[in-house]
């Protein structure tokens, strides 16, 4: 190998054990920040995923609220009303299979934003019976550092 080449090895090999870490399978940069709230999301999707309402609700905040972006206050969902709706909500699902993707995490001090991509595919009982459904969507959830730890505010 020549000189030259050797060089620009070397130079390669040393941008490359220089570069940030991301969060796995994401070109997220991996701080402290942003691996906590991408391990909430992915507790999220295994609580979702094993239809535990408590598990859900541990990673929301009692702040949560979430108008559903209409001005029509009947869709509102706070702390209160998700606490009440969520366990049955999930009784009524089976075989749920949720696949999340992060495409960008936004932390502003406390405050952080987080954009991901599901598909979420899982049986639901209607009054005609079980009935298999799938949806994929791009969703946005806003977190909030409360006592040292990131929680859900609104979004889902």
């Amino acid at each position: 190998m020549t000189a030259p080449r050797l060089a620009a090895l070397a130079l390669a090999l040393l941008a490359a054990g220089c570069s940030p870490r991301r969060i796995p399978g994401t070109e997220i940069p991996a701080t402290d920040d942003t691996t906590a709230i991408a391990a909430v999301v992915e507790r999220y999707q295994a609580a979702a995923e094993a239809r535990d309402a408590a598990g859900v609700l541990a990673l929301v905040s009692p702040l949560y609220f979430d108008d559903a972006g209409t001005p029509d206050p009947a869709d509102d969902l706070d702390f209160e009303r998700l606490s009440r709706v969520l366990p049955a909500d999930l009784a009524r699902v089976s075989g749920v299979r949720m696949s999340l993707k992060l495409s960008d995490i936004k932390v502003n001090g406390d405050k952080a934003q987080v954009f991901v991509s599901y598909d979420a595919r899982y049986r639901v009982t209607t009054r005609s019976g079980e009935v298999a459904r799938a949806q994929q969507d791009v969703s946005r959830l806003a977190l909030s550092r409360e006592k040292g730890t990131w929680k859900i505010v609104s979004g889902l």
